[in-house]
């Protein structure tokens, strides 16, 4: 619409006015649609709507000035929600108002903007854009990125209901001269956020930043990146599920070189334990004593107790890139995989409590730990067990529970997610068995099994 300067009266269309078509009447990508109205008063008023497939509208809004006087007025947009809508809810997506003006992004979640009301947030800005988010879709407003604008974010009340609400109004008017016209096109995307699209429509119109209409987050480095690949990888082959396989080999050749030093140095950790063992008899019951000599000989045979940590720390970026990517993208919405996994964004639907589906009852929510899930805590668990228990029973006792608690935590997360985890511990199986071979350390995988059920303890000796 329009806004007439400050102390000008000029007769502009309203939310009231009556408009007339001319032409086509209804609206398709290839056939626009253009509404007239004439204010009495020698003013012309058009809008030309146009529509692609993907539900970007441009706006072409014209006056033809018949008087015999100069007409400024000021352009604007808005778009509303009336109520307050039902989110996720989860702390990695933002759902509600959000902006790109002057270069920047801000994020308004729907309760920070009751909080502020009307003055929640604005930015002057030239060009940019701002709107209104849910998960997968989002309604935004675009305007010419020449025109200066003050865009605003708020909440409003209107007939009682709560409301929200993004606006912009340039800061210098339209001129249109007297039997003269004057134009000006914006735009607004009310669409799917497929990650392409939004990309694209950056690129071909020159939005600024259009691409945070998606919540990539924090890792933004890593998590578009490998959207991208996976992306590639699923149109290969067809399928989300293999194209995450195909990255997790990708990613485990991409830190090989961290890995098998880590793995290396476990190895050599293995061979050291007789040693550990030998100077937890010097020191029975002096654990200073004991923690200060097996340090000096992790010194002398340059190997670092930490060393385990590494293959799972360097993991923890790209399984938060991975879990943005599954949750947010609507590329991942309902991608099958093969057998009961037919949502890959989703949780593994079945329950070990009836049996896998055999029993004719639904378990309460934190007892939905599927066949995945179970899967991926059998291959953490058997990795861990390929080195022998910690000597401290504290840090013993961590690692045996440490993959239950996993289980059970990653029965909630996104079934993608979680196939992701199980493959890359079971590749992480594989690599780790060759390099303690290659160091001639021993895989006593059932040794240490036994070790840590407590199943080895031997009968303490006379003398001993």
């Amino acid at each position: 619409g329009w806004v007439a300067p400050t102390g000008q009266t000029v007769k502009l269309p309203s939310s009231e006015t009556v408009w007339s078509t001319s032409g086509n009447t209804t609206l398709t990508p290839s056939a626009p649609v253009t509404l007239k109205w004439d204010n009495g008063e020698g003013l012309l008023f058009e809008q030309t709507f146009s529509i692609d497939d993907n539900y970007m509208v441009t706006v072409r809004q014209d006056i033809t000035n018949n008087t015999s006087a100069a007409v400024n007025v000021f352009p604007y947009a808005r778009v509303q929600r009336i109520g307050i809508p039902q989110i996720t809810g989860i702390y990695v997506l933002h759902e509600g108002l959000l902006s790109v003006l002057d270069e920047t992004l801000e994020e308004l979640p729907y309760s920070d903007a009751q909080d502020n009301g009307t003055a929640a947030y604005s930015s002057k800005s030239t060009g940019g854009w701002l709107g209104i988010t849910d998960k997968y879709w989002a309604a935004t407003l675009i305007p010419d990125q020449k025109m200066n604008v003050t865009g605003s974010l708020r909440h409003l009340t209107i007939a009682n209901n709560d409301a929200f609400q993004a606006d912009y109004l340039a800061t210098q008017p339209i001129s249109a001269a007297p039997g003269a016209k004057a134009s000006i096109e914006s735009r607004v995307f009310a669409g799917a956020k497929k990650s392409y699209l939004i990309d694209s429509y950056q690129e071909d119109l020159g939005i600024s930043n259009f691409e945070l209409m998606i919540d990539w987050g924090w890792f933004y480095f890593i998590t578009k990146p490998l959207f991208k690949v996976l992306h590639y990888f699923n149109a290969m082959v067809g399928n989300f599920g293999i194209a995450i396989l195909i990255v997790t080999v990708l990613l485990k050749l991409l830190f090989f070189p961290l890995q098998n030093k880590s793995y290396a140095s476990m190895s050599k950790m293995k061979k050291l334990a007789p040693e550990m063992e030998k100077i937890k008899t010097r020191f029975p019951d002096d654990r200073a004593k004991q923690q200060q000599a097996m340090m000096e000989m992790y010194k002398k045979e340059e190997v670092s107790p930490l060393s385990g940590c590494w293959p799972i720390l360097i993991q923890i970026p790209v399984f938060f890139a991975l879990y943005k990517v599954i949750y947010v993208t609507i590329e991942m919405r309902h991608a099958p995989f093969f057998g009961w996994l037919q949502d890959l964004s989703a949780p593994d639907p079945t329950s070990l409590f009836n049996l896998f589906g055999l029993l004719p009852f639904t378990p309460p929510t934190f007892l939905l730990i599927g066949v995945l899930p179970i899967l991926m805590g059998i291959t953490m668990w058997i990795q861990m067990r390929l080195n022998p228990a910690p000597p401290d029973p504290i840090q013993a006792q961590i690692f045996n529970w440490m993959p239950l608690f996993f289980t059970f935590l990653l029965a909630s997360f996104p079934a993608g997610l979680v196939l992701y985890w199980t493959w890359n511990n079971f590749l992480s199986i594989l690599q780790q068995s060759y390099i303690m071979k290659k160091h001639g350390v021993d895989i006593n995988l059932l040794g240490n099994i036994k070790a840590s059920l407590g199943l080895d303890k031997k009968k303490d000796q006379p003398g001993e």
